[in-house]
């Protein structure tokens, strides 16, 4: 059975000249064991917990930012698989616009450092294809939204 983790792709705007979608950046966090990669905030679920519950609670553990904190974006879920250490592995993410974009990110001790970054430095800190190409498409989602709303 694949071990399942849940998070969300949380993406700020701050206030700036640049016209959107160029002034999102995304959160990403850098882990303080292994090879210190950095990933969304996400972790593992709970039994009886459902996914977007999952997503929620290791948001708040991992970078301190409360469902409060958080929009939930509509329409958004992107599912990666892959494996670790020879085990299957299923990552679910969900958006979610952090509400206000000053707000302070408060690390636990699985991470060592976190950064806000737009498209291309995510990417370039993502390191992992899949993790890029969801990180392309959720940015792509926005887009869709805001020519939506034109």
């Amino acid at each position: 059975m694949a071990l399942r983790a849940c998070g969300f792709i949380v993406f700020r705007r701050p206030a700036s000249c640049a016209p959107p979608p160029d002034n999102i950046e995304y959160l990403l966090l850098q882990t303080s064991y292994g090879k210190h990669h950095w990933t969304p905030p996400k972790g593992h679920v709970d039994p009886g917990e459902d996914d977007i519950t999952t997503a929620l609670r290791e948001t708040k553990e991992e970078a301190g930012l409360g469902a409060e904190q958080l929009q939930v974006i509509d329409g958004f879920v992107q599912e990666l698989q892959y494996e670790v250490q020879g085990r299957p592995k299923e990552v679910l993410y969900w958006m979610a616009e952090l509400r206000d974009p000053g707000t302070a990110v408060t690390l636990s001790s699985e991470h060592q450092d976190y950064r806000w970054a737009r498209l291309e430095e995510a990417c370039t800190l993502a390191e992992y294809k899949d993790l890029q190409d969801t990180l392309r498409a959720a940015h792509r989602h926005l887009e869709a939204q805001r020519d939506k709303q034109r």
